[in-house]
C-alpha cells in the first residue's frame, strides 16, 4: 500500500490545525504556506475531512479551520481511510494462497494497528521539548 499526497497532505493539515488548538481557526493559505504546498490542493483535501467531521470551517475575516474532536480522539488510520480509502496492502487477499493470504494479512493488520493507535495528539507533540516517549513502530 502506497500512501499518496492526498493522505500525507491531509495529515498535514490536520497535524497543523491540532497544533494550533485552542488558538482559533487557521486558514488553508497559512498552512500551505508553512509548509511549502499548494493552497488550491489543500482546499480539495480538507472537503472530505469536512464531511467526515473531522474539521469545521470558520467564516469571516480571520476565518478558517478548527479540528471538530480533540486531538486525541482523532487517529492517522481516521484521515488516511478518508483520503486514501481501505487500508489494504493488495487487492484480491481472498484469492492468494493460504501462505501469502496470511502474509499480506499479517502486513495489513501491522498498518492498521500503528495507525489506529497513533493519534494527532502524538503526531503533532512529537519532537516537541518534553515529550519522553517517541514513538517505536514494530512490524
Amino acid at each position: 500500500m502506497k500512501i499518496s499526497t492526498k493522505g500525507r497532505y491531509g495529515l498535514t493539515i490536520m497535524i497543523e490545525l491540532a497544533r494550533n488548538e485552542g488558538t482559533g481557526p487557521m486558514s488553508l493559505k497559512m498552512i500551505a504556506q508553512e509548509n511549502g504546498l499548494s493552497e488550491h490542493y489543500l482546499e480539495q483535501l480538507v472537503a472530505p475531512l469536512r464531511n467526515a467531521s473531522l474539521v469545521k470551517s470558520v467564516r469571516g475575516a480571520y476565518g478558517g479551520y478548527v479540528l471538530a474532536q480533540k486531538p486525541g480522539e482523532i487517529t492517522a488510520g481516521d484521515i488516511i481511510r478518508i483520503l486514501e480509502g481501505p487500508i489494504t496492502p493488495v487487492e484480491g487477499i481472498e484469492e492468494e494462497e493460504p501462505a501469502k493470504q496470511e502474509l499480506w494479512i499479517k502486513i495489513r493488520d501491522a498498518v492498521k494497528n500503528v495507525l489506529d493507535t497513533t493519534t494527532l495528539e502524538d503526531l503533532s507533540n512529537y519532537g516537541q521539548k518534553g515529550v519522553q516517549d517517541p514513538y517505536m513502530f514494530y512490524i
